[in-house]
């Protein structure tokens, strides 16, 4: 059995492991200039974080956020993109203390800045939110303007400033929701707010938002591109960007995963070209997801997942039937396979019955 990895409630996406292509093509400085530029920390206590919302591309749910506009009010920034499933789980703390607190003065602003190509597009944004019932203030960042200018380096990533614009509380990653709240609170007391020392509020979010079984989770998040992929199984191994038939191997080992049919895989993600591609992956835990879709314009492509060979049934996640059946209409997060106890080590396959579809990530719960 392999050795159990300990979880990381913290998305897999850092702004460093970014690699110098990616950086470039969004017109950004080089890896090697971030590494050795001062580390974040010890920036906040000399830094108005809160000047970089200028550099917003767009806002949704709301007019242009400044740091003029924004004076006097307490202030929730947290970074977040839409197929980050770590950012997902904190999604209902971060709506229900946007209700519960917005009469008192706090202001929630969500800051997506995205990781995958298809995140940096508007319309995909606009969507996201409305599906997630994302209601608060958006700044748009898809130049990285606001990811910058708070030398931000995680999704999610919270960061609460109080009426004077300063940062006083951060949290990276899932968790420590009971310390933000309460943060929240003391801060609304001393801006002079009334009524806010409550008791904490209860969340248990539901479906996609639900808290990760850390206990029983032994896969960590993974790429299926070239440029950051691991555990690929199938014989003859990748060939980086050149249309290939591959085939899956006899036995896929934990955390191992490979392709059958005929795809490319690309740095960042994997494209099928025929249909009837079939992508297998061996995993431990509750959840299993998958970033993929057709690109933008595209036409929607049908799918049938397996486990251990069979049809899901109890275990099918919220984008499949208990017969295994979905569609994947636009690129995002999936969830395919919500299992019951006990959890062991299981086969999943994914076979998509359509061509054109391409895949970016998986991760786990």
């Amino acid at each position: 059995m392999a050795n159990r990895q300990e979880p990381k409630p913290i998305c897999r996406r850092t702004f460093l492991g970014l690699t110098a292509a990616a950086l470039a093509a969004r017109g950004q400085e080089p890896l090697r200039q971030w590494k050795e530029r001062v580390h974040p920390m010890d920036l906040l206590a000399r830094r108005n974080e809160l000047s970089a919302l200028q550099g917003a591309t767009a806002w949704i749910n709301s007019p242009g956020l400044t740091s003029g506009s924004l004076k006097g009010k307490v202030v929730l920034v947290q970074f977040w993109t839409f197929t980050c499933i770590n950012w997902l789980r904190t999604l209902p703390c971060i709506r229900t203390w946007s209700g519960a607190y917005r009469d008192s003065g706090l202001v929630v602003i969500g800051v997506h800045t995205p990781e995958f190509p298809f995140e940096g597009s508007l319309a995909n944004v606009r969507r996201a939110a409305e599906d997630l019932k994302v209601d608060y203030p958006i700044a748009v960042d898809s130049d990285y303007a606001i990811w910058r200018g708070f030398s931000n380096q995680y999704w999610p990533a919270l960061y609460l400033f109080d009426a004077r614009g300063q940062v006083r509380h951060r949290q990276f990653g899932e968790g420590g929701y009971v310390e933000s709240e309460r943060t929240i609170q003391a801060l609304l007391q001393e801006a002079g707010a009334e009524g806010t020392d409550r008791e904490i509020v209860e969340v248990n979010g539901a479906g996609i938002e639900a808290a990760a079984d850390w206990a029983d989770l032994r896969s960590p998040e993974n790429y299926v591109g070239y440029g950051r992929g691991e555990g690929f199984a199938s014989p003859g191994g990748a060939v980086p960007g050149r249309p290939r038939a591959y085939s899956l191997p006899q036995q896929l080992r934990l955390n191992h995963w490979g392709l059958e049919g005929h795809w490319t895989i690309q740095q960042g993600s994997i494209a099928l070209n025929q249909p009837h591609g079939r992508l297998g992956y061996c995993f431990h835990g509750r959840d299993l997801h998958l970033v993929m879709g057709p690109p933008m314009g595209n036409s929607a492509v049908r799918f049938r997942v397996r486990l251990d060979g069979g049809p899901p049934k109890a275990a099918h996640g919220a984008d499949v039937d208990e017969d295994g059946n979905g569609v994947a209409a636009v690129q995002r997060l999936y969830q395919l396979i919500r299992q019951p106890r006990p959890i062991v080590d299981r086969v999943f396959e994914i076979e998509f019955l359509d061509p054109g579809v391409e895949a970016f990530a998986f991760t786990f719960g």
